[in-house]
């Protein structure tokens, strides 16, 4: 018997410099079955059964479409962790701050070229309401996955990326990028050197993405209710909260109708980013 629930992420699809978030999500699934095998024989999970979990990065889905998909055809048990975007510069550019990218951007109008996940993603939206709102011009360059638009970046190709923290942080290990904002509220704990969009002068750029966990559409309130609590003691261990924290992912869970609610909520947030960015509907 192999049986399936789905990890959800409002990323990029993964390339290589994601171990770190696909490790945990691997340590989690685990975990999770070994906390679900007290179940009787002819229920689900059951111990020494595999759980296959389908991490889900739909090429070119925006979160705004992805959060329509969950709140229709899945089951929500649990986020799983939370992490901000980043704007990363090429390191040849000479920029350190975002005031710099500012004033770079408006003395050359246009020859900024900026790489995302794709068209309607979060990286896209992030984008565009960056530029919105600090009056610069820049050239939208959308990628198919993580791996190439870092490759890119790192050879000088592209100049800038609003791009997800654990892939960005090993895009800047290599020297030839640098990390200059986070699109939070406030500092990451795991990257505190790095200030805040908002507090170098850009408001209302609050992107974060996140991990969660769904199951398919119908799936019974007890098996729910028994993944929520393993997934919950699984984000407790310390090994799977340290995995997330290297790509500066906070590991936190959920009951499914706080999940839930997180969905509609963003759902409610990317409709509006998505129409105020002026992005067509994919």
């Amino acid at each position: 018997m192999q049986s399936e629930f789905k990890a959800f992420s409002n990323e990029a699809p993964p390339g290589p410099r994601s171990r770190s978030r696909r490790a945990a999500l691997a340590m989690l699934a685990t975990l999770a079955l070994v906390a679900g095998g007290t179940a009787q024989a002819q229920e689900f999970p059951i111990k020494g059964k595999p759980i296959r979990v389908t991490v889900a990065f739909p090429p070119g889905a925006g979160p705004d479409a992805m959060a329509r998909t969950m709140l229709t055809a899945f089951t929500p048990i649990s986020m799983g962790a939370r992490g901000p975007l980043v704007i990363i510069v090429n390191s040849a550019l000479g920029i350190n701050n975002v005031q710099e990218l500012v004033a770079y951007g408006r003395a050359n109008p246009n020859k900024l070229s900026y790489g995302s996940f794709g068209v309607g993603t979060s990286s896209h939206i992030f984008g565009q309401v960056f530029a919105r709102n600090t009056g610069i011009e820049m050239e939208h360059v959308p990628y198919k996955g993580g791996a190439e638009m870092a490759g890119d970046l790192i050879e000088g190709r592209l100049q800038m990326a609003f791009d997800a923290a654990p892939q960005a942080i090993q895009t800047a290990k290599t020297g030839k990028a640098k990390i200059i904002a986070v699109a939070a509220p406030k500092r990451n704990p795991f990257m505190p050197n790095v200030p805040t969009v908002l507090e170098q002068g850009v408001k209302d750029v609050d992107i974060t993405s996140f991990v969660a966990w769904f199951g398919p559409a119908g799936m019974r309130p007890e098996v729910v209710n028994k993944l929520n609590a393993a997934i919950g003691e699984a984000l407790a261990q310390p090994a799977v909260k340290a995995h997330f924290n290297e790509s500066a992912y906070t590991a936190e869970g959920s009951t499914p109708a706080e999940l839930a609610g997180d969905v509609k909520r963003a759902y409610d947030a990317w409709g509006a980013l998505v129409k105020s960015a002026g992005i067509p509907k994919q």
